[in-house]
């Protein structure tokens, strides 16, 4: 089974996608913020992370930092998902490492074919 870990701090989002990707025959994980997300890696090691930038305590850009640090990772998509649209933002997003840099508002369907494409 696959391992998929969502880090949001928004309960709506979280929801829809957990039921999503449980649908899909995930197992699921959540964080409701980059440092909560850090801890839950030191014990799991999932597949595809989809990663909000902005959160409290450790944003999003900051948490994938401290996650390309780590080799047992190396194998791991990470997928932004972020109100923060601008190009700028995006580029940063891609140039730490990210995998893919989607918007919100999201199609849930948009974010399953992202993840299937990159497994």
């Amino acid at each position: 089974m696959k391992k998929i870990l969502i880090v949001d701090d928004e309960p709506n989002i979280v929801m829809s996608l957990e039921y999503t990707f449980k649908k899909n025959n995930f197992e699921v994980f959540i964080a409701r913020d980059g440092q909560e997300a850090l801890d839950i890696l030191k014990s799991t090691y999932p597949d595809v992370i989809i990663l909000d930038v902005m959160m409290p305590m450790v944003d999003g850009y900051a948490t994938l930092e401290q996650i390309k640090k780590d080799t047992n990772f190396k194998h791991t998509k990470v997928i932004f998902l972020s109100a923060k649209n601008k190009e700028s933002d995006i580029q940063k997003g891609l140039s730490l490492g990210a995998d893919a840099y989607l918007t919100k508002p999201f199609s849930v369907k948009k974010i399953v074919e992202q993840v299937n494409e990159l497994l």
